[in-house]
């Protein structure tokens, strides 16, 4: 039993945690102004919503995980754009002593985790600053996100 122990106390442990979060870049357009709020419509405008991940390596225990947003929203009678809003809100997470077979995962779900509730404030914040109602996007299951671009990759690798 003492064996257990000390090899457990000689394994480092592993770390993870969000060191810093920025924007690297906003944009946020609203090209049909001021006629845009005399003229809105009281529906339910139309949106169009994209959102990218991506990461990349900074050195050996920190990587660098941004979350793209593209968000267009337009009055669904005439189509004409309400606002476009384009955001890149990135951090720096430490992931340290973590399996190489656990690290795709830790960026591709729990990075993404933590940093989507600041993402969506700020993008809330923003339009309400662009003179609209806020705009909240929808929580992000980020494990089936990464679980069906798993199986989407090993599907066209077995074909």
């Amino acid at each position: 039993m003492a064996e257990n122990t000390d090899n457990q106390q000689s394994a480092p442990r592993p770390e993870f945690r969000m060191q810093k979060m920025f924007i690297k870049d906003l944009s946020f357009e609203n090209p049909n102004a001021p006629e845009v709020y005399i003229t809105q419509q009281k529906s339910e405008p139309k949106v169009e919503l994209n959102l990218n991940l991506n990461h990349k390596k900074i050195d050996d225990d920190h990587f660098e995980v941004a979350l793209q947003v593209y968000a267009k929203v337009s009055s669904k009678d005439d189509d004409k754009a309400l606002f476009i809003l384009e955001i890149e809100h990135a951090g720096i997470f430490l992931v340290k002593n973590i399996p190489a077979e656990h690290v795709e995962m830790v960026l591709g779900v729990d990075c993404p985790t933590l940093l989507f509730p600041f993402t969506r404030q700020i993008v809330s914040q923003i339009t309400v600053d662009g003179g609209f109602s806020p705009f909240l996007m929808e929580p992000v299951n980020f494990m089936a996100l990464f679980q069906n671009a798993k199986a989407k990759k090993e599907a066209s690798q077995n074909n």
